[in-house]
């Protein structure tokens, strides 16, 4: 499941990006089971003295002795990764705007926002497992923690740089749409583990159970995964979108989750449609209210997430398999027999975890931006954390001076790269994980451009206007610069583009271009050309 989230999130981000959200979910890994097995699985499931139905108390530091083991032990392995696929969730709300350090912070604070309402619902004694909850595998306690805990991220993150703001046209595709689908078939199959393993066994009527959930699961998804292909070719221009397979598919997989073990072939299939539909309109809406959701996991997790719980409450019926689950409290519900006694313990269920997570989310992730700091600072997001956070590429950023540089540099031959408010820049031989192919057009195209220390022989024999000179140019980029507050780039309204020659004689001259860069929201480059014809691309 890990793996999964991973290359679909990596896939869907811009390629400046992809190292950094796998990283992250390394992290949630790493930080997250930490704190799970410090306090996380106490809190959930500990039933020492001090228990409630609020919160667990108890086996905090999980240890136990040799006849309680096998029990203690599996319980732990298998719940703690129901608390990474939690925070792993709002990884992809978060995603490409973030700090690393932040968010190893959050990941471990995350583990209480998912542990007490895997304790209302699953562990006996929580008040909504007393009342006779269904969710049989984590559509309240993950998916709707991790749905609603992303929307809040996204909501205090803002969109990214240039999201909502550039043409339509121009925004950035998805880096790597075959990991993506890579993904999603890795989660696919995770899928299977999550809601056949919530059995807690094979042993007497578990197994089919077990079975139940896996014709479901495969028969939900397919449906989803069928009415999202169908809704991208009738709503995009008969073209089969990525995203919406992707989103349908897994939607409705969030949407089997609670009644996995329960429901009938024909219910799974209902549901599947109705999640996907959800999960495409979800994902539509939010970006028509310009909410930047990059994967699209408020849609998948949360939106269906609440469906799940509330069609457990709808069609659910009872035989003689309930009772090897412990689901002996539950009742039929309201498509079977009219009542709406479940239906309302369904929705209360969403309500209150709704509720916890919007608050405890609210405070932590707050309290994070105030002291660590939350968001990254619009040059690393306009460079990518890639090289920010990681150095990919062979070059890294220096946070002190603001600059890029690279390992290769030699005090000779400086490679070196200064920032973008910075307006003399002298930019090298830039051969990195982002600019490592000079013509790609991966992603998007760069129109505006922005000429960059002229050298002085070439200004003084070229005959321009005094208005249009290069030294002037310069100039009035370097005023304009002091007047601004904060940086910001450059637009074509901020200088005056000289009238330069195709070609001389001296040492250089400028050509000024469209260059196709990934992911970039605007670009400034610069081609000269030496007495040996030689070309050199200067971004």
């Amino acid at each position: 499941m890990q793996s999964g989230f991973g290359l679909l999130e990596s896939g869907s981000v811009t390629v400046k990006n992809e190292v950094n959200i796998m990283m992250k979910n390394a992290v949630d890994v790493m930080f997250g089971g930490l704190t799970f097995w410090m306090v996380g699985y106490g809190l959930g499931f500990g039933d020492e003295p001090g228990a409630n139905p609020f919160c667990g108390w108890g086996d905090f530091f999980v240890h136990a002795n040799s006849s309680e083991l096998g029990w203690t032990y599996s319980k732990f392995f298998f719940q703690s990764s129901f608390a990474t696929t939690a925070t792993t969730i709002v990884s992809g709300s978060m995603a490409e705007r973030t700090r690393l350090d932040a968010y190893i912070v959050f990941s471990m604070l995350n583990t209480f926002i998912f542990c007490i309402p895997a304790h209302w619902v699953w562990a006996p004694g929580g008040w909504l497992y007393e009342m006779g909850v269904i969710d049989i595998a984590g559509a309240g306690p993950v998916h709707l923690v991790g749905g609603v805990t992303g929307l809040v991220a996204t909501l205090m993150l803002k969109p990214r740089h240039g999201r909502f703001t550039t043409d339509k046209n121009e925004q950035p595709a998805m880096g790597s749409p075959t990991n993506a689908i890579l993904g999603m078939f890795m989660l696919w199959w995770g899928w299977l583990g999550f809601n056949c393993g919530s059995t807690f066994g094979i042993s007497g009527l578990k197994w089919k159970l077990a079975a139940r959930s896996a014709v479901t699961t495969t028969l939900a998804s397919v449906a989803g995964g069928i009415v999202g292909t169908m809704t991208s070719y009738i709503f995009k221009q008969r073209r089969f979108d990525v995203g919406y397979t992707i989103n349908g598919i897994l939607g409705s997989l969030v949407g089997i989750t609670a009644s996995c073990a329960l429901a009938k072939p024909w219910e799974a299939l209902v549901i599947g449609v109705c999640s996907s539909l959800i999960t495409n309109g979800v994902c539509e809406l939010l970006s028509k209210l310009k909410i930047d959701d990059p994967v699209g996991c408020v849609g998948t997790h949360a939106a269906s997430g609440m469906f799940s719980l509330l069609a457990s409450g709808f069609l659910t019926e009872k035989d003689e398999l309930t009772d090897a689950m412990q689901l002996d409290r539950i009742r039929p519900g309201l498509v079977y027999s009219g009542d709406f006694r479940q239906l309302g313990i369904q929705a209360l269920a969403v309500v209150s975890i709704c509720g916890w997570t919007v608050v405890t989310s609210v405070v932590f992730l707050k309290l994070i931006q105030v002291t660590v700091g939350l968001r990254v600072s619009l040059e690393e997001e306009i460079i990518g954390a890639d090289i920010v956070e990681h150095a990919i590429g062979g070059v890294f950023y220096n946070k002190k001076t603001r600059m890029i540089e690279s390992e290769q540099a030699s005090k000779e031959e400086p490679d070196i790269i200064r920032h973008y408010d910075q307006p003399i820049a002298t930019m090298h031989r830039r051969q990195s994980h982002v600019y490592g192919r000079r013509f790609s057009t991966q992603s998007g195209s760069c129109k505006d451009s922005l000429h960059y220390q002229l050298p002085v022989s070439l200004s003084d024999e070229v005959d321009v206007s005094e208005k249009n000179s290069p030294l002037t140019l310069l100039k009035n980029i370097m005023n304009w610069c002091k007047t601004r507050k904060n940086p910001v780039l450059f637009s074509p309204k901020d200088y005056v583009t000289p009238n330069l020659p195709i070609s001389h004689d001296n040492e250089i001259y400028d050509l000024q271009g469209n260059l196709p860069y990934p992911s970039i929201p605007s670009c400034k480059y610069v081609e000269e050309t030496n007495r040996d014809n030689i070309t050199v691309t200067y971004v």
